[in-house]
């Protein structure tokens, strides 16, 4: 009886294998997968991108506001200016790929992009009456830490994929679960950190981001680069760029290339003006820091959803039907803006607050189905042999389309003019967003045929792999034991 009395109950045995699964799972690629790599991706994708990611976000556009006191437009164009080094990407990658510094392809860039990152939030967070070229320089060099890391630690990634491929979706649900994680705490904290400490008080916390990704380069672990492969660097970087520029010449890559920038580019960003919008208005609802965190991360949520649906039951459609709806409710979405702002939402007897939390929610879940797709289809395109890098560019086509909607939304509120103190015209700007989110639709021929099951590469892009001259890589890439002692997991 005393035994009968120690089995557990069948609630209590599945509450612990829910509990238990995520655990488990977390402890299996580590195993097989050496718990270093796992601690940098949580580093880079989690803390730095995530965490870091979001309390930079909310304290520079309160930095904007309050410290350097612009205008909604010129917030827009200088937000566009900060995100450079993201277009910049394939850049990044060839040279973590073929150029190694003192032997090493991978531990610089990440001990250089710690650096940047370190330095540069320390100078924005030491300096009260910074000019605003110096600030945009910092913000700039900041962005490009993170850019670099995220080059770089996606070289390793693939890197492991190329010798686990079992493991490959593993991985990449590692790195969105970490950065989507990550985010969310960022974006809780980040209100109360920003109203506590001040804008410039969240850029000093962020050197602690910074500094992690500078011990991942520290403790990273690879073989040296033999004497031949700096003696085929610049040979290697003329084939890189020569295969890149080969492949984009053929109408099946240039074709859905040119849908995914104007994509983006009609998408006119005017989030500065709304932002102004909530906490300056005097007919808006004035939300402080704090609100404004919360909201942000709730809307964070929604894009993990949104992540979540699209790999359970909407990942085996096609292309271009989740690019039709996606962009049908991206338009139906940007409306919930236009209720805000015209105040409809209190006629109806909702709260400011509440309205905002489904606005961010929705709006984040509908990008995340359009992102989603364009994700998949970018990873189906990466001819034989130069992956990476071409991925890369294929990212950086798409932060080009997320720039010029950055300018161009900064360019339609200047001559709207919507300002610190007008915001007269700001359902306007919504609305003229809202119809350009159409014209999408008329460009969906470009996007090819297919659904995530089969292939898009002609017989011309997988012979491109001929094209490309081979070169070594290191056989593994691990950290190193942060304790002396053995770990069969190696």
């Amino acid at each position: 009886m005393g035994e009968e009395e120690r089995l557990p109950s069948h609630g209590e045995e599945a509450r612990e294998r829910i509990l238990c699964s995520p655990v488990h799972w977390f402890k299996m690629l580590a195993r097989e997968l050496h718990w270093s790599f796992v601690f940098g991706v949580v580093s880079v994708y989690g803390v730095s991108q995530g965490l870091g990611g979001a309390l930079a976000r909310v304290g520079t556009q309160f930095y904007m506001k309050d410290v350097q006191k612009v205008q909604p437009s010129e917030a827009q164009v200088y937000a566009g200016i900060t995100s450079l080094p993201w277009i910049v990407k394939p850049l990044w990658g060839i040279l973590t790929d073929v150029v190694p510094i003192s032997g090493y392809h991978r531990r610089p860039y990440f001990v250089f992009a710690g650096s940047l990152g370190i330095i540069s939030m320390l100078f924005l967070s030491l300096h009260p009456g910074l000019h605003i070229v110096l600030a945009l320089l910092s913000l700039t060099a900041s962005s490009a830490s993170v850019a670099i890391a995220d080059v770089t630690i996606d070289a390793c990634v693939a890197q492991k994929s190329g010798l686990h491929h079992s493991l490959a979706a593993d991985m990449q649900s590692l790195c969105s679960l970490s950065s989507s994680i990550g985010a969310l705490v960022g974006f809780s904290l980040s209100g109360i950190f920003v109203h506590l400490i001040g804008p410039q008080g969240a850029y000093g916390l962020l050197t602690i981001p910074a500094g992690l990704v500078f011990v991942v380069g520290i403790l990273l672990k690879e073989q040296r680069a033999s004497v031949s492969a700096y003696e085929q660097i610049s040979q290697n970087l003329a084939n890189a760029g020569k295969a890149m520029w080969q492949t984009l010449k053929l109408p099946d890559m240039w074709r859905p290339c040119l849908y995914m920038y104007l994509s983006f580019s009609l998408g006119l960003n005017v989030s500065e003006g709304m932002f102004y919008w909530v906490t300056d208005s005097p007919s808006g609802p004035s939300f402080s820091k704090q609100i404004i965190g919360y909201i942000m991360a709730i809307g964070s949520v929604g894009s993990l959803l949104g992540a979540i649906l699209y790999q359970y039951g909407l990942k085996d459609y096609p292309f271009r039907d989740l690019l039709f709806w996606a962009q049908i409710l991206s338009c139906l979405s940007g409306m919930l803006d236009l209720a805000l702002v015209l105040r409809w939402n209190l006629w109806l007897g909702v709260p400011d607050f509440v309205f905002m939390v489904v606005d961010a929610s929705v709006s984040q879940m509908i990008g995340r189905f359009k992102w989603m797709p364009l994700l998949v289809l970018s990873s189906k395109m990466c001819p034989p042999g130069i992956e990476g890098t071409f991925f890369a560019l294929l990212m950086s086509i798409d932060n080009a389309g997320l720039l010029t909607s950055s300018w161009l939304g900064g360019l339609l509120l200047h001559v709207l003019n919507v300002t610190r103190t007008e915001f007269g015209n700001m359902w306007l700007a919504i609305l003229i967003r809202n119809v350009l989110r159409i014209a999408p639709l008329f460009l969906l021929f470009l996007v090819p045929r297919a659904d995530p099951t089969s292939s898009i590469l002609s017989d011309d892009v997988v012979n491109m792999k001929e094209a490309v001259e081979a070169r070594e890589q290191p056989d593994d890439v691990e950290l190193v034991a942060l304790v002396d002692r053995m770990d069969g997991g190696s």
